[in-house]
């Protein structure tokens, strides 16, 4: 079987050694993977992170799951402590980028050399972002890149990563924190990750004001940017906009004069 095949084939043998009828939410131990990977004659995956990352944001879980669920809800993976996690139950949402939005033409200020040798999607699009300043643009503040790739333990989640995150000021001086999420390729947008990413902020960076971004690529190399925030458990669009980067000559002195009328009040 292919990896994913395997992955699916270890989260159902997790999730039925726990589920009966009528739950909304349950734990279980990392340590299952391995477990489960053995009774099924599966190799061991050598990260068995990978195994929730990836059914937590780039595979859908599978069908005989995903039936047990409530009508209108969904079964989401949650950290809870440094070595487990939780089923439970969310009301379905998604962020998908609008097709109604004007894209926003940006000059392209990405290195030559880094278009040539990104090797993934996600770290292209941090790359884009980074080098055009897009945070800074979306956000309206000043903003800095402090780490990406930010492993670290959050109490009462257990061990998160953020795929990018940044400080920021504004003209009042205001000091803000901004956990990113890249989102390209086969990858899918996950309440889990952005309620992890603002509590990770709160707890080591209490003083900082949080504004969780993800970027996500569309078709035609566009970029969606969107600030959010959950609320009850779902994930809420604050703004959205949508950015192509363009070489300098290709800005018209239309797209000017339209995106002046876009900023009046």
């Amino acid at each position: 079987m292919s990896k994913s095949n395997n992955y699916l084939a270890i989260i159902e043998k997790i999730f039925f050694s726990h589920y009966q009828v009528g739950m909304r939410e349950f734990e279980f131990n990392r340590t299952e993977i391995a477990v489960m990977a053995a009774e099924l004659g599966i190799d061991i995956p050598k990260n068995v992170g990978d195994v929730i990352y990836s059914v937590r944001y780039r595979i859908d879980l599978p069908e005989k799951i995903s039936s047990t669920a409530e009508p209108g809800h969904e079964w989401i993976i949650s950290g809870v402590k440094r070595a487990g996690y939780k089923f439970h139950q969310v009301k379905m949402n998604r962020v998908v980028p609008r097709d109604d939005l004007v894209t926003i033409k940006i000059p392209d200020a990405t290195p030559e050399i880094i278009e040539r040798y990104s090797l993934s999607d996600e770290q292209a699009l941090l790359a884009k972002v980074r080098y055009n300043r897009l945070i800074d643009t979306f956000l309206g503040i000043t903003a800095s890149s402090l780490q990406n790739h930010l492993r670290t333990t959050v109490k009462g989640v257990g061990q998160i990563e953020i795929d990018e995150i940044y400080v920021a000021v504004d003209k009042y001086g205001r000091q803000f924190v901004i956990p990113v999420q890249a989102k390209g390729g086969n990858d899918k947008h996950a309440v889990v990750q952005t309620k992890q990413d603002i509590l990770c902020c709160a707890e080591k960076f209490p003083q900082l004001i949080c504004k969780a971004v993800s970027a996500q690529f569309m078709a035609n190399n566009k970029i969606a940017m969107f600030e959010l925030v959950v609320q009850d458990d779902e994930v809420k669009i604050v703004d959205e906009k949508h950015y192509l980067l363009v070489s300098a000559s290709s800005i018209t002195d239309g797209d000017i004069v339209q995106y002046s009328q876009l900023a009046k009040p």
